[in-house]
């Protein structure tokens, strides 16, 4: 039976902190991002700020998505 990527999400978590760690920044940087996109008129301040929320976003995503492959792989071999 093949492990889910969900599955392999919860075992690292209980025992990660550095993966909760990573969850955590990501899902502040969805929050901040909301926040951005509520305001009706964004400064230019606001929209750089978006910019850059976006890339750490994604760089904590990428870091999340390799060590659940890193998990996968040495559940998996």
């Amino acid at each position: 039976m093949a492990i889910l990527p969900e599955d392999l999400r919860e075992k690292i978590l209980s025992g990660d902190p550095e993966f909760q760690r990573l969850l955590q920044e990501h899902s502040q940087y969805e929050t901040q991002l909301e926040q951005i996109k509520k305001s009706p008129y964004p400064s230019s301040e606001d929209l750089i700020q978006e910019i850059t929320l976006k890339k750490k976003k994604l760089r904590a995503k990428d870091a999340i998505e390799k060590r659940v492959a890193r998990m996968a792989h040495r559940v998996l071999a």
